[in-house]
């Protein structure tokens, strides 16, 4: 069952919005999947040896990344370089879901911008709330589904003051859904070599990426639990806590609310997916 239709079914009135199912996407045409194919052999070939010769990560725990099937890397998240850093340090391609804008541009610089997003196992996606949120869902799932590794981050955005947030429970739903191991991933020192607002990452101080053993969630119940997956969310968090050592935050990082029904919500006990 789809991401989205499940959600549908068990509702949560306070974060779920309704909307009708999209229609299936058409399958790739060939020449789409050649290009796609040779953006692969480009991550591999050339980017991500050419990212880690200039800056140099220190990588740990490269073994705990299962080599076959599906595999969530989660990851804390405190600057852009984030998802170009996971899939640069990992033993397998990785992919994750990146903003459309990235893809759509034009000329030599939207060439650039589209080749390095590719190459580095970046998928557009339409960002935002509602039928967008549940579209980004299925395509994780579905990657899952496929044997893949994705990148997703449980805290939902970046943290702005370097403190570790509460995690929400999409991870460990999609990993309680299609049977996928946990990676916990923590990184340290992307928010310094590449600040809010930087144009381009620095060279110093490297980067860190540390890669937890594999975490089962199975036993933690099914998908339509909600505590089973506020159990498996707390759990992928300590791990996380425990590789990158960050403050706890102690509360969801949300954006500021634009008005006060908003207000109310974020007040309210709901589950955050």
């Amino acid at each position: 069952m789809p991401a989205s239709e499940w959600i549908r079914r068990y509702p949560d009135p306070m974060t779920t919005p309704a909307g009708d199912a999209e229609p299936d996407e058409l399958p790739e045409a060939p020449e789409q999947e050649n290009r796609h194919a040779f953006s692969m052999w480009l991550s591999r070939a050339i980017v991500a040896p050419l990212v880690r010769m200039i800056y140099r990560p220190i990588i740990e725990g490269k073994q705990n990344v299962p080599k076959k099937g599906a595999v969530i890397l989660a990851s804390n998240h405190m600057s852009f370089i984030d998802s170009i850093a996971i899939p640069v340090a990992s033993p397998r391609q990785v992919h994750f879901l990146a903003k459309s804008s990235y893809f759509e541009g034009t000329g030599l610089k939207g060439w650039a911008s589209r080749t390095f997003f590719t190459a580095v196992g970046a998928s557009p996606v339409r960002r935002g709330a509602g039928q967008a949120a549940l579209d980004a869902l299925d395509q994780h799932q579905k990657m899952l589904e496929e044997g893949l590794a994705v990148a997703l981050y449980p805290e939902g955005t970046r943290s702005l003051d370097g403190r570790l947030y509460k995690g929400r429970t999409g991870v460990a739903f999609l990993a309680l859904q299609t049977g996928a191991k946990v990676v916990p991933v923590g990184l340290i020192g992307t928010n310094e070599a590449m600040p809010v607002g930087a144009s381009m990452p620095k060279r110093e101080p490297r980067v860190r990426v540390r890669f937890g053993e594999p975490i089962d969630v199975s036993h933690y119940g099914p998908a339509s639990s909600g505590k089973a997956r506020r159990l498996a969310t707390d759990a992928i968090m300590a791990a996380i806590h425990e590789l990158s050592g960050q403050e706890l935050a102690g509360v969801y990082n949300e954006p500021p609310a634009q008005n006060p029904i908003d207000r109310i919500k974020q007040a309210l006990p709901h589950e955050r997916r």
